[in-house]
């Protein structure tokens, strides 16, 4: 059941839910361009860069479990407007941090604040907006994000000479307060139906969570096809853009805006044509699978450098634009009074996979180069592990679905 509110409400809520999650996905993937000045002026081996940048994602992941069953019992409001004055601090403390440490530490708190930014808004959208609508709003939500990560490629890299990186986070942290009091301002402040308890009760919930099939016929392509994506969209595409199809920073940044151009069109479409095509019984598993096929044929297409480097990443980002189904199909599994812990739950899989994967490929190149490997055939090397570990978490999604997500 959807509580009340006023359809003149809807964008109001919509727009609050969108500042949000732009945010933290221009947090998300900020460091893949200031990654050169980093490493410049910190002196960072590949490993420390992508444990440095993979903090964000060991927050956000250890932040799921809590921020799910606050979501379900005091609703979107409250939760997210605190933990965006938590992006705040971390910005800030970014800003000024003069150390791997003090910059590793202001990261995972960026991590931790914007953690509830995507699904917040799933469960807002669960609580007050149509069931025939939520693929639609899921779509244009995650276009908000792209459009952060838009404004973390060309834009940023046009403005580093001007503002430098330190700067760019003294204005993210002003962004940051304004959401938070956008969110605090524009959302109804009504709570859940989720069942009380004791903490003991909430984490035996999220243990049947976890166990059940129609979770963990999610949980490996959530981890190396979410997880694997933001890897690379956040840090180590442009290494390879810039090493491997040998650009400059200036001309990965544009690829960059190419990958976030396809995904910004990708996840549109879905917003336009999600209400069409689920009247017409097109389920949001049958667009996780297809979407993922399409996706491991234009990883192998940008392996083995088959066609031109634009259209290649920008399909890359397009097809990308499925992930974001992955909340609806596990959420869709489970009674509504649960969706923040379960889309949490999903989302934990995915950022534990983004942090596995970011800091383990950091540490495959420097591994690989020690044993006489040139930085080109690393990233090759890499980049072809991870599309192997996507096949192995595509298969369970073959499995035909039991009980409520066979509707999908």
């Amino acid at each position: 059941m959807h509580a009340s509110v006023m359809p003149g409400r809807w964008a109001r809520i919509f727009l609050s839910f969108a500042l949000g999650y732009y945010l933290s996905y221009l947090l998300r993937t900020v460091n893949a361009v200031i990654s050169p000045a980093l490493t410049a002026e910190l002196q960072l081996s590949a490993a420390n860069l992508g444990l440095l940048t993979s903090t964000y994602f060991l927050a956000f992941g250890l932040a799921q479990i809590p921020v799910g069953i606050a979501l379900d019992r005091f609703g979107p409001r409250r939760v997210e407007a605190l933990l965006l004055l938590l992006t705040a601090a971390g910005a800030v403390m970014f800003a000024l941090g003069g150390s791997l440490q003090t910059l590793g530490a202001g990261r995972a708190l960026i991590g931790l604040g914007v953690s509830a930014c995507l699904m917040a808004a799933l469960k807002g959208f669960a609580l007050w907006y149509p069931r025939d609508r939520q693929s639609s709003m899921t779509g244009f939500i995650m276009a908000a994000g792209a459009l952060g990560a838009l404004t973390a490629s060309t834009p940023l890299e046009a403005a580093l000479p001007l503002i430098g990186w330190r700067g760019a986070f003294w204005i993210i942290a002003a962004v940051a307060l304004l959401a938070s009091f956008s969110i605090f301002r524009c959302l109804p402040d009504i709570r859940s139906e989720a069942p009380r308890g004791s903490l003991g009760d909430a984490l035996r919930v999220l243990g049947t969570i976890y166990a059940a099939p129609a979770f963990l016929r999610l949980a490996a392509s959530s981890a190396t096809f979410i997880g694997g994506f933001m890897a690379l969209q956040s840090l180590w595409a442009v290494p390879w853009l810039m090493n491997v199809s040998q650009l400059g920073l200036a001309g990965a940044a544009g690829m960059l805006v190419m990958l976030n151009l396809g995904t910004l069109v990708g996840q549109l479409s879905i917003g336009v044509l999600g209400v069409r095509l689920a009247r017409r019984g097109i389920e949001p598993a049958a667009l996780l699978r297809g979407g993922y096929v399409f996706l491991l044929l234009i990883q192998g297409a940008i392996l083995f450098g088959v066609g031109p480097v634009a259209p290649a990443w920008f399909l890359f980002g397009l097809f990308s634009a499925v992930n974001s189904q992955s909340y609806l199909v596990a959420a869709r599994a489970f009674p509504p009074e649960l969706f923040g812990r379960v889309s949490t739950a999903l989302n934990l899989m995915a950022f534990a996979g983004a942090f596995a994967l970011q800091w383990g490929l950091g540490h495959v190149l420097d591994a690989l180069r020690a044993h006489g490997h040139d930085l080109v055939s690393a990233l090759r090397y890499g980049f072809a592990g991870l599309i192997l570990l996507q096949c192995a978490g595509f298969l369970p999604l073959l499995l035909s679905p039991r009980g409520r997500d066979a509707r999908d």
